[in-house]
């Protein structure tokens, strides 16, 4: 199924960016292996960052009200910068 491979994809690349993170702080890392793991990171953090967009589209399409779509704000006030 795809939407099930999808969500393992988010998780292997959340679980590599949490690894990039740990490496970076552990700072064994040279500097030129610093900088490619910090340009991993941010890919991966974008790909992260696309999928929950796209999640997030797909239950504001899910969430239906009197046979009417509802858009529901599913974002938490304490998380949101201003």
């Amino acid at each position: 199924m795809t939407n099930t491979k999808k969500s393992i994809d988010f998780e292997e690349a959340l679980d590599q960016l949490e690894e990039l993170v740990e490496d970076m702080e552990n700072g064994d890392l040279t500097l030129e292996e610093s900088l490619k793991a910090f340009e991993q990171g941010i890919k991966l953090t974008r790909e992260c960052q696309s999928a929950l967009s796209q999640a997030e589209q797909k239950v504001q399409l899910l969430i239906e009200e009197n046979g009417k779509l509802k858009s529901v704000d599913i974002t938490n006030s304490d998380d949101q910068t201003a």
